[in-house]
């Protein structure tokens, strides 16, 4: 019996199953991520995004056009040519205006959808739905829809029984347009706005009605400010979005009537279709510069405006 009591206590155990290698770690091929998997996202990004941005930034200082065989370096001409054709003022101011009334309409509309739709019922959801549905159309399709709508032999000429030229006034074709932008795109900001009246506390809405606040003066003093980082979002994608528009206008009228509706991507479609590729690369680099130029500042001071809020 002792004999066999120190053979038990001496004899090693018999190596488990699988010994040899470390228990829940997986083989290595399991682990391995090839990087080169991610190559042909990366191709197709480098191809249609990366290479023509950062050839953006070389063209507008060479003659590139239908007219020269080969492209060399000119240096500042091509600024110099489009600084003096006063084309480029009235695009620029044409676009900022543009910019200016599209933010409004579609941040107005946006936020008035919200607190009308702002209750979860069914008739709201519903509702809700159909108002961002322009926002998956084309914005060329919706351009040549309002085109057709709005044209002096239109459906609205027809449905109101008036011969009124709504594309064909040099003062009020701008603004008709901007408000077609603001319908087409209302109906994201309505869901920012939205997600915003939703975080707003509800005993802050409690305690301002306890204290006697009306609708209005609940709004002004509590939704308002408590809807400022929202209102960054929108004002900013808005005028950004708004400054690079082409779709709209372009369906619409062309940049006319007499140029006033011409924003400046469709003039720096016109150049481009002339042959001068170069002077619209400049005009695209110019109209790069300008929305930077504009954005930073326009963000900063929206984020002091959510801290002082």
């Amino acid at each position: 019996m002792a004999d066999t009591a120190i053979r038990t206590r001496t004899q090693k155990p018999a190596p488990a199953k699988g010994r040899g290698r470390k228990v829940g770690r997986l083989p290595r091929a399991a682990v391995h991520h090839p990087w080169w998997f991610a190559l042909p996202a990366i191709a197709v990004f480098a191809a249609f995004f990366l290479v023509p941005n950062l050839l953006n930034f070389y063209y507008p200082f060479t003659n590139w056009s239908s007219y020269h065989p080969d492209i060399a370096f000119t240096g500042l001409d091509n600024f110099k040519t489009i600084a003096d054709d006063g084309s480029l003022l009235r695009a620029i101011r044409t676009t900022l205006v543009y910019a200016l009334l599209a933010a409004v309409f579609q941040n107005g509309f946006g936020l008035v959808l919200a607190l009308l739709l702002e209750e979860d019922s069914r008739f709201n959801r519903f509702f809700r739905a159909v108002f961002f549905l322009p926002v998956l159309i084309s914005a060329l399709a919706t351009g040549y829809v309002f085109q057709a709508l709005l044209n002096q032999d239109g459906a609205v000429n027809g449905l109101l029984g008036t011969n009124i030229p709504w594309l064909g006034s040099t003062t009020w074709t701008l603004v008709l347009v901007t408000v077609i932008h603001g319908w087409k795109w209302m109906g994201l900001s309505m869901l920012i706005y939205l997600a915003g009246l939703k975080g707003i506390p509800g005993e802050m809405l409690e305690a301002a009605k306890c204290d006697g606040a009306g609708p209005w003066r609940t709004f002004w003093s509590v939704r308002w400010p408590m809807l400022a980082p929202a209102l960054t979002f929108n004002v900013t994608t808005a005028l950004i979005g708004s400054m690079n528009t082409f779709d709209i206008v372009q369906a619409t009228t062309g940049g006319g009537p007499a140029a006033s509706t011409e924003v400046f991507n469709i003039y720096m479609f016109r150049v481009f279709g002339q042959g001068l590729y170069a002077q619209a690369s400049t005009m695209s680099l110019v109209l790069f510069l300008i929305v930077v130029a504009l954005a930073i500042p326009l963000v900063f001071g929206l984020r002091r405006r959510e801290q002082l809020l």
